[in-house]
């Protein structure tokens, strides 16, 4: 009897270890594939000069984005067990990417740019892969990080849209170093949570990765631009 119910115990964890397995496939799969509709958007924003569009109506452009990004999330959440998860998913990077581009058009506007662009993509790619290999071997659990690091975004919203109005240069270097720490952690908790099992729906997984992956990037090429910027 002893025997019959390691043999099932076994198998409990042989089938949830695969599950877990899966799931991290297909975030990563639906994470790479993301970064397609991200490009595209960008670069429409930029062959449109949407930039400019959005810079001349700052209040505008922050309930857009705000009706957006989260209009979309909301609908990815709503899909997330079907397949329009996936295209509602594609269709948020897309906006994001457009979002991006007026940021993206400042950094051009260096000699340096496009160099720029690349080092903040690697030093996105290198935090990436720090917190996953973390995630990964530690035994400690971050999970207890999620209510603190969820207010410290809230502050950081409310900093940033007040930044839009009050433009404090000191205020917006803030914000950008306190994002980056505070979406690294979030990447760290995301990560061990798909890796522990903590997360079953790979469509929220990929959601959540991508969130703290397109922070990161954005407010690391905003220093990037302001320290390293050659006119």
């Amino acid at each position: 009897m002893s025997e019959f119910r390691s043999n099932i115990h076994a198998t409990t964890r042989t089938q949830s270890q695969v599950a877990r397995n899966r799931v991290l496939r297909n975030t990563y799969w639906l994470l790479t594939l993301s970064m397609i509709p991200t490009v595209i958007g960008a670069y429409l924003g930029l062959s449109l000069n949407l930039g400019a569009a959005m810079a001349t109506s700052p209040g505008m452009s922050l309930i857009l984005f705000f009706a957006g990004a989260f209009g979309l999330m909301f609908l990815v959440e709503k899909n997330k067990n079907n397949s329009m998860g996936v295209v509602f998913l594609l269709a948020f990077t897309f906006f994001m990417g457009i979002m991006l581009s007026r940021l993206l058009g400042f950094v051009l506007g260096f000699q340096n740019g496009t160099q720029l662009i690349m080092l903040a993509f690697g030093g996105t790619g290198a935090v990436f892969f720090a917190m996953a290999s973390v995630a990964s071997t530690t035994k400690r659990d971050f999970s207890h990080l999620q209510r603190f690091l969820f207010t410290g975004v809230v502050i950081l919203i409310v900093a940033a849209v007040a930044n839009v109005f009050l433009q404090i240069p000191a205020l917006m270097l803030t914000v950008s170093v306190l994002a980056i720490a505070i979406f690294s952690a979030f990447l760290l908790v995301d990560l061990q949570r798909i890796i522990n099992g903590g997360e079953t729906n790979y469509i929220t997984a990929t959601l959540a990765l991508y969130l703290s992956l397109y922070n990161i990037f954005s407010n690391l090429l905003a220093l990037l631009g302001i320290f390293g910027g050659q006119e």
